[in-house]
């Protein structure tokens, strides 16, 4: 057996219980993790309040792990030896990392440099690998680009500037006040209130009344389809917090880009290679905060027993960083 946060039925993080369930078993293609930490999101809150098909309860939830390979499974299949440390964002349809033992198949594994420690690790995946498809890979963005993001102190919108600013973008963000100098540390160059009620006038006027090569909204779609109205022509919004309407776009006129980013459906929808290239992008993250060209996030570390209460302070929306479940005794 092994301790575990437990959810008895779909439901708030204040239903959520610290008790014991059974040591999980790797199978072919699948290592045994002894998890030391665990990256709190709002998909965990979220994803927990209605449940999902394929869970058996009481279920654990947990996707963004760090620990160390405990049981390299059967083979055939892929093998890292034990001892080796891991990081990974999890399938929302498997048991999650909030315990001391998890199971995972091998393909989606990146190996955590000794540089980096296994909080940092844990705080990267879902944030950091959201902010990278965004950014790097869809948006592409480049010197000389202006690029917004709304919502830039939490947790994707603070890699979001990061990846931004490395790029050599101008970055403009919004935040709440107390959260400007911190965004403008990451990088972004103007930092505006996001509750301003000229805010759409203010962020165009940041551009020179250009318009933005690059939006990434973190927020929501009502706040996404407003980001598409301050594109330049032929710019590019990705959408982190659901999908905007484009009805407020006409046809063949700025002929914007949308990217629906949605990093775990390389489980449920997408193919081998899907699922590998987790992999590649939280490798590619991992190696960036070794080298130190990019920063981790404030982290906040509590215990398992402290979960559920972070959740709650999550779901609220105003946490800066990343919170951290540190597991007794790694």
């Amino acid at each position: 057996m092994m301790r575990a946060l437990l959810l008895d039925r779909p439901g708030p993080p204040s239903s959520l219980r610290v008790g014991e369930a059974a040591r999980p078993v790797p199978a072919i293609g699948e290592v045994l993790v002894r998890v030391d930490a665990v990256g709190l999101n709002p998909v965990d809150y979220q994803v927990a309040s209605g449940g999902h098909a394929d869970w058996v309860y009481p279920h654990i939830p947990g996707l963004d792990i760090a620990g160390v390979v405990h049981d390299a499974g059967p083979e055939p299949g892929p093998r890292l030896p034990v001892g080796t440390r891991v990081a990974w964002h999890q399938d929302l349809r498997r048991p999650g990392g909030l315990a001391d033992f998890v199971t995972v198949p091998a393909a989606v594994l990146a190996v955590v440099p000794a540089e980096v420690g296994m909080t940092v690790a844990a705080s990267l995946p879902c944030a950091g690998m959201t902010a990278y498809q965004a950014v790097v890979r869809r948006l592409r963005a480049e010197r000389g680009q202006y690029a917004l993001v709304h919502g830039a102190a939490g947790g994707v919108g603070g890699f979001a500037v990061q990846l931004l600013a490395a790029a050599g973008a101008t970055v403009i963000a919004t935040a709440s006040p107390p959260n400007h100098a911190y965004v403008r540390s990451l990088g972004a160059d103007v930092v505006l209130d996001y509750r301003r009620a000229d805010l759409p006038a203010a962020l165009r006027a940041a551009t020179g009344q250009r318009g933005f090569d690059a939006v990434v909204d973190t927020v929501s779609p009502e706040s996404a389809a407003e980001g598409l109205l301050l594109l330049r022509h032929a710019g590019g919004l990705a959408s982190v917090a659901g999908r905007p309407s484009l009805d407020s776009v006409p046809p063949f006129g700025i002929a914007p880009s949308l990217h629906e980013i949605a990093l775990g459906a390389a489980y449920t929808h997408g193919d081998a290679r899907s699922r590998a290239d987790l992999a590649l992008m939280l490798t590619e993250l991992l190696r960036l905060v070794a080298e130190g060209t990019l920063s981790p996030l404030p982290i906040e570390n509590v215990r398992l027993e402290d979960a559920p209460e972070a959740l709650e302070r999550l779901a609220r929306r105003h946490v800066r960083g990343k919170i951290v479940v540190q597991l007794e005794g790694s």
